[in-house]
């Protein structure tokens, strides 16, 4: 019998969320020369080349998180389907918001989405927050990172409206 080395659990949920940025990112860089260049964008909005970097390191940081509470809570248990489930959640919203707001161009439902995945990723750190604290600390710079996008995805929505 096989055994699962005792590295591959944290590398695999380390891993995971840059499942849905990998596919994402087709659709990203398809629509950033024809339509996302073409829309108006707040003085304060970052450089196309930061939101790569920013998400791979938010995605490590959040799956190594991920693999704490897993690890605390003995593996997929009774006690890890709120915690883990949350995330789970908030990484399908997560990866949710690409297809909607760069594929289908549709930037009030990105909003949208973009809140609900804000609202499960508070509920998520705050969560995990008694499991593991370094897990719930490695969720912080991904709730600030989702407060910036909010505020951009709301500002480009808004100054956008009648575009086609």
């Amino acid at each position: 019998m096989e055994v699962v080395p005792a590295w591959a659990p944290a590398v695999g949920f380390t891993l995971l969320p840059h499942a849905g940025g990998f596919l994402g990112s087709n659709i990203t860089k398809r629509e950033i020369p024809t339509w996302y260049e073409t829309l108006q964008k707040p003085s304060w909005c970052p450089p196309n080349w930061v939101f790569a970097p920013v998400w791979g390191t938010l995605y490590t940081s959040m799956g190594y998180g991920s693999y704490l509470v897993w690890k605390e809570l003995g593996g997929f248990s009774e006690k890890s389907v709120v915690p883990l489930g949350l995330y789970a959640g908030n990484l399908a919203l997560n990866w949710a918001w690409t297809p909607i707001f760069f594929g289908a161009h549709k930037m009030g439902w990105g909003l949208v989405t973009l809140l609900l995945t804000t609202g499960t990723a508070t509920a998520t750190t705050a969560s995990w927050y008694n499991i593991n604290r370094t897990a719930a600390y490695l969720m912080v710079p991904y709730l600030a990172w989702l407060s910036l996008a909010s505020a951009l995805n709301y500002r480009i929505w808004k100054d956008n409206r009648n575009k086609k």
